[in-house]
């Protein structure tokens, strides 16, 4: 496609107001296909997913009565390998959030560069009102309607929202009773006693401490004495801050749910979390300030870290945000309208794609080792992790000074030039 016309930057697209988290994809999609001057044909291919699989799913509760819930699996592009996507648990899962979700996994599988497609999944429930033995149904179930596509050459799960090792438990004992054999590369992020990797659990944090020190590194700013915010203080946000804290970072500010901490002179990072295992939640921390979710995000400070869920930066805060960099530990926290903001004011944004793409490498060498049968210590684990994760931000990077964008649109750019590169390799099927 060579007609500009045909294209719209982020900051011209008619979805901003919305910020569905599909159509705000497609607005940076859209954006780096003007760049790659991709042609019609293609650009319809790699916008559309290949597969949108909705279930239901009904289970039998322990009171007797029968729920039935709503599933989803979509396959966004499965041309450099096996879709590969988390798994999450939440009312707040629909269709156009898992859409979105499979394609930042498809571009991110392809800005480092591994063997993988993009997938996601979810049912709309509440598993903090379910037991374990309803979420056990509720995951046999999901899995066994979506069987006919997972696998480990066609889509390989991995935990997400509420979703954890025990969920990916089951998921590969009922795909492998299906099969009749064991079969543990049909998911990622298992218990290690079921061939699960070491340094999973960390890899996505890790990989956000990985760029974080990257980035400052490129911005000549220095890491030790960085005032960093961590919004968001789950698996993601909380690993991320302690090993930016054992980097010598300062980490100021911490939130989850029910609200923020501060502290100028900064938290010790293991106490909040102490603090978070007896009481549930940061709220009450005794040794910090009380700040709400709003104003943690606003807080001065080097390094700003959404480790959360979607659109925590709009168009509506992004004006007040006094970070110098941007983080995104989380998939999709900066809505499109933010984009154009966040750049006229100079803050450097290592985006999603980019910044938690640690888990899915570890998730890669979890599906090589498994394949294996050849299981790897956590210190290869860890080193193979920083080359890919550096590799990466210096790709992202000379993409971003040979078009002159910022680092979105050159992450999106070099993925989608990845991608498309196999589809014209492979030629179209008909």
């Amino acid at each position: 496609m060579t007609e500009t016309s045909q294209f719209m930057r982020p900051e011209q697209h008619p979805f901003l107001g919305d910020e569905n988290p599909f159509k705000a994809m497609m607005s940076r999609f859209d954006y780096a296909a003007e760049l790659l001057h991709l042609d019609a044909g293609l650009y319809k291919v790699l916008r559309s997913p290949e597969k949108q699989i909705i279930v239901s799913v009904p289970i039998l509760l322990d009171s007797g009565e029968v729920e039935v819930y709503t599933g989803y699996r979509v396959l966004y592009n499965t041309s450099r390998g096996p879709g590969k996507g988390g798994i999450r648990f939440d009312l707040g899962v629909t269709l156009d959030e898992v859409r979105a979700l499979a394609a930042w996994m498809t571009w991110k599988c392809a800005v480092v560069n591994i063997p993988f497609g993009g997938a996601k999944g979810g049912v709309v429930c509440d598993p903090l009102t379910m037991s374990v033995g309803e979420l056990e149904r509720l995951t046999r179930r999901y899995t066994s309607s979506i069987i006919e596509v997972l696998g480990p050459d066609s889509d390989v799960p991995a935990p997400d929202v509420n979703t954890n090792e025990r969920v990916m438990a089951w998921i590969m004992d009922t795909y492998s009773m299906h099969h009749r054999h064991t079969v543990t590369s049909v998911v990622t992020g298992k218990p290690v006693e079921l061939g699960g990797s070491l340094g999973r659990r960390e890899a996505t944090g890790r990989g956000c401490m990985i760029v974080t020190q990257q980035a400052l590194q490129h911005l000549g700013m220095p890491l030790k004495g960085a005032r960093v915010v961590v919004q968001g203080f789950g698996n993601v946000g909380s690993i991320a801050a302690e090993l930016l804290q054992q980097e010598g970072c300062v980490i100021v500010g911490a939130s989850d749910v029910s609200g923020g901490l501060y502290s100028k002179k900064g938290l010790d990072v293991k106490d909040v979390i102490a603090w978070r295992k007896e009481h549930k939640y940061v709220s009450g921390y005794p040794k910090a300030d009380a700040v709400t979710n709003e104003e943690l995000l606003t807080l001065d400070c080097d390094v700003l870290l959404p480790a959360a869920l979607e659109n925590v930066i709009t168009a509506r805060n992004a004006a007040s945000i006094k970070a110098k960099v941007i983080i995104e530990g989380a998939n999709g926290p900066t809505a499109a309208g933010a984009d154009e903001i966040l750049d006229k004011k100079g803050i450097f944004v290592v985006p999603d794609i980019l910044a938690n793409a640690g888990g899915v490498t570890v998730s890669y060498f979890e599906w090589v080792q498994d394949r294996g049968g050849w299981f790897w210590t956590e210190a290869v684990v860890n080193e193979r992790l920083t080359e890919i994760m550096v590799n990466s931000f210096q790709n992202v990077l000379a993409v971003s000074k040979k078009y002159n964008v910022n680092m979105r649109i050159a992450a999106y750019t070099l993925a989608i030039d990845r991608v498309a590169s196999v589809h014209r390799l492979r030629g179209l099927y008909a």
